[in-house]
């Protein structure tokens, strides 16, 4: 199926950038070298940091490091080729390197989503059950945890690309993004793209909103231990810890819930380009400002928390 979809079309054309004036394309150029680079050096150091020391071997940190590799991968699936795409005056990517670029987009995008309420989960024990953390969260749980997010997002993307190589791809092959996106993907499709919409809708739906729903109730919890802290500057503190998190969490739900959660004619090229620059590219860059704690502050932070709500 695959070397008859290639018979048919051999190439698609990347255009999401190219269609803006020259001088625009080289500011975005630079933006888009600018945010890589902060991405990659910003999330590597986090990587090393951890790594190299032995006292952030500890849950937080390891579900960290994962979401900065994850955050350096995902980063890396579409800007490189964007810049590439520039440099060489090219906009083309073959038909099989489309694909590929489309299940290891979604697939980095799976484990982010994973990995965020995990480490909301991991927050939650931290606060509601200090003294508990240890016993609860256990290096076997933090592995299965991972483990089983790699799975689950491999199989989940495995399912979508399949789906995807059965559709024959006839006639017009630009696609209006600066990667290959499943929303554009289905609509240049000349085959019946009904199964494709339905198991996003559904399944897609089930693997996005379900840790989305489970990060909410976490910082629900979260929110009502903290309000219990008798003083304002002790409630700001622990307010600032999940703060920023949580402001990065509403931008890459909220961007992926409006980009692939509805009808395919509502989409316009040039807000989903905008939205898929803000999940793929903007939220792994945040990554390093966002976890930047001092070590310790947040285990002191939640022992802080259960005290002022033990002596109230």
């Amino acid at each position: 199926m695959v070397e008859a979809n290639q018979s048919r079309v051999s190439e698609f054309l990347l255009l999401g950038l190219s269609r803006q004036p020259q001088q625009q394309q080289q500011l975005l150029f630079l933006l888009f070298l600018t945010m890589y680079l902060a991405t990659v050096l910003g999330n590597l150091l986090i990587l090393l940091a951890i790594i190299m020391d032995s006292h952030l071997h500890i849950p937080m940190y390891f579900f960290l490091c994962n979401l900065s590799f994850v955050d350096t991968c995902f980063s890396s699936t579409t800007v490189p080729k964007v810049l590439a795409n520039h440099v060489l005056r090219s906009q083309t990517i073959s038909f099989s390197e489309c694909l590929t670029q489309m299940y290891f987009v979604f697939m980095f995008m799976d484990m982010d989503n994973f990995l965020l309420a995990v480490m909301a989960y991991d927050r939650f024990v931290a606060v509601c059950h200090p003294l508990h953390y240890s016993a609860k969260m256990t290096p076997q749980l933090c592995a299965l945890l991972v483990t089983g997010s790699w799975v689950t997002a491999i199989l989940d993307m495995l399912l979508h690309t399949l789906l995807m190589v059965r559709l024959s791809f006839c006639a017009d092959n630009t696609i209006p993004h600066f990667f290959c996106d499943v929303t554009p993907l289905l609509k240049l499709s000349c085959s019946d793209t009904h199964l494709n919409e339905v198991m996003i809708l559904t399944e897609g739906a089930l693997i996005m909103i379900t840790p989305f729903v489970c990060i909410l109730a976490s910082y629900v919890l979260i929110t009502c231990a903290v309000l219990r802290i008798p003083s304002t500057k002790g409630r700001w503190k622990a307010f600032s810890t999940c703060g920023s998190h949580l402001a990065v969490v509403f931008l890459f739900y909220g961007t992926i819930i409006f980009l692939y959660f509805n009808p395919l004619s509502s989409h316009a090229a040039e807000t989903d380009v905008a939205a898929g620059v803000m999940f793929s590219v903007v939220t792994p860059m945040l990554n390093p400002f966002i976890y930047r704690h001092k070590r310790g502050s947040w285990k002191s932070d939640c022992y802080e928390i259960f005290f002022c709500s033990v002596m109230k």
